[in-house]
């Protein structure tokens, strides 16, 4: 039992050093790529000829895929703790999706929509990518109450701009909706001198309602939502750190009972 249990774990962790390689994964980030200028192609009016052959290609990335999602699978010792991983969840969901036949016209858009996401799964595969997405939607809650303090500046200051300037452009100010949209040109500076010149005509000292609107957007808010992001990506990366710190110790610690055990079991030997 304790051989069988000895030899598993070798395999395991054989399959986890190839899985790890910078030459696996490689590979898979050559074919996500190659994926991508499939799809991309595709869109594009090509001979016949050159048609198949996407077709063909695109068939073999799908078996790759989910080929590879196999191997992953099966170098996971707990194959439950696999599907613990959000990633791999969204590797296993999109290698399905991409099983979709093509055959069918009705699953046609369906089975090209689904292959699109492919080109995300480079996201999962390059850690500095999948560091930044985790890192933003761990900053989404805190750049939410900033969007909504931003949603009450922008309510404000398109009552007022409605009150205001209706008069002057009934297109850019007509109503509350149309106020904040107008503001939202503005805050990203869409030609937003020309509608305040447009209504300096008739109010000259209108300037300081778009100045202090955009510097309350644009700098204050925008550097709020820097700020946040920053913030989580730092605690992230401390925590990542102080993970790997403790991976670390766990392994020394795993080899040195390894190698206590060995020491024991050639012990045991000699004393016989």
């Amino acid at each position: 039992m304790e051989s069988n249990a000895y030899s598993q774990s070798l395999v395991f962790s054989k399959l986890r050093s190839i899985e790890a390689s910078p030459i696996f994964q490689g590979v898979v980030i050559a074919i996500i790529v190659l994926s991508a200028l499939t799809i991309g192609a595709k869109t594009y009016d090509l001979p016949p000829i050159f048609e198949k052959s996407l077709t063909f290609f695109d068939n073999a990335i799908t078996v790759f895929f989910l080929l590879e999602i196999l191997f992953r699978f099966s170098a996971c010792p707990v194959k439950r703790r696999f599907f613990l991983d959000g990633w791999n969840i969204f590797d296993t969901l999109v290698v399905i999706g991409s099983l979709v036949p093509l055959d069918n016209s009705e699953a046609i858009l369906l089975g090209r929509l689904l292959r699109i996401f492919r080109v995300l799964r480079l996201v999962s595969v390059v850690p500095e990518l999948r560091f930044l997405i985790n890192s933003l939607l761990k900053a989404i809650p805190r750049m939410g109450y900033i969007a909504l303090l931003m949603f009450i500046i922008f309510y404000i200051y398109a009552a007022m701009g409605s009150m205001l300037f209706a008069n002057v452009d009934e297109f850019l100010w007509g109503d509350l909706s149309i106020a904040m949209l107008t503001l939202f040109r503005v805050a990203t500076f869409e030609d937003w001198t020309d509608i305040m010149y447009q209504t300096m005509e008739f109010y000259p000292l209108s300037w300081i309602y778009y100045l202090t609107f955009i510097f309350l957007t644009a700098f204050v808010f925008l550097n709020m939502m820097i700020g946040a992001i920053l913030e989580v990506m730092s605690e992230e990366q401390n925590a990542k750190q102080a993970q790997d710190a403790h991976d670390e110790r766990d392994e020394i610690t795993r080899q040195l009972r390894q190698v206590q055990d060995q020491l024991k079991e050639l012990t045991e030997k000699i004393g016989r």
